[in-house]
């Protein structure tokens, strides 16, 4: 497997001393794979570089009290992302997971997955033919690229496994470009294939183009007068990881 590359994230961190700048980067010193950390106090973001994925940036931020939110990764056009959802009837929150996608190299993508609301055991992660989720993963055709020679279909990225407290996480490195992905969907399911629409152990998604570093500078939302903060609530609420 090829050697990643530094790509930078940035975060909006609530910050209001130097005591909290200091605080940040005595936290994210301890995160394998950063190497570097600027910290915007009027502006209220926190600039990482290196190699580490955006999930263990969040939770190492989340154990000292700050919540954050992602606001950019990776350079322009090479960031992407996928809201994973049960599409099974009757269930108050759909989410269950989400996976964030950054291009850190020439077709050489870091997929990172976060699970969490699932019963226990192993789950298969897979890029799909498209993008149809009209009947939830069942609509999405068969695994991206797959090989008619018996090889493994480019779009079978592993497995994941849920823990008895129904939270799992995997960070997979695959030499695929974000351009090949945008439009197509994830499937999360302890099926390999043969899914069904009502099965809350199926989680479906959209690949979507999202903001590189310095490219999404909103602070209230323009269509529902919210503010980022606000909006964090209401979508936590739901699930949204």
């Amino acid at each position: 497997m090829r050697e990643r590359l530094p790509f930078k994230t940035l975060f909006a961190v609530p910050l209001h001393c130097e005591g909290c700048i200091n605080g940040v980067k005595n936290a994210l010193s301890q995160v394998e794979g950063i190497l570097n950390v600027d910290c915007h106090l009027e502006q209220q973001l926190v600039e990482v570089e290196g190699t580490a994925a955006p999930s263990r940036i969040s939770a190492s931020l989340q154990k000292i009290g700050k919540d954050c939110i992602l606001r950019g990764s990776g350079n322009a056009n090479s960031a992407a992302v996928c809201i994973l959802e049960t599409h099974a009837p009757g269930v108050v929150n759909p989410v269950r997971g989400l996976a964030r996608l950054v291009q850190v190299g020439t077709e050489f993508t870091i997929i990172d997955i976060s699970l969490r609301g699932l019963a226990p055991g192993i789950y298969q992660a897979s890029i799909r033919q498209n993008g149809d989720i009209s009947r939830g993963a069942a609509s999405t055709g068969g695994a991206w690229e797959e090989d008619t020679k018996g090889g493994e279909a480019r779009g079978k990225l592993g497995q994941i496994e849920v823990s008895n407290e129904g939270s799992g996480a995997i960070i997979i490195d695959v030499g695929i470009a974000i351009w090949e992905l945008i439009g197509r969907s994830m499937v999360l399911s302890s099926s390999t294939e043969g899914f069904q629409q009502g099965d809350e152990a199926t989680l479906v998604g959209v690949i979507a183009r999202s903001a590189g570093v310095w490219e999404n500078d909103k602070v209230v939302c323009s269509c529902s007068g919210k503010t980022v903060w606000e909006e964090r609530v209401e979508q936590t609420g739901k699930g949204m990881l």
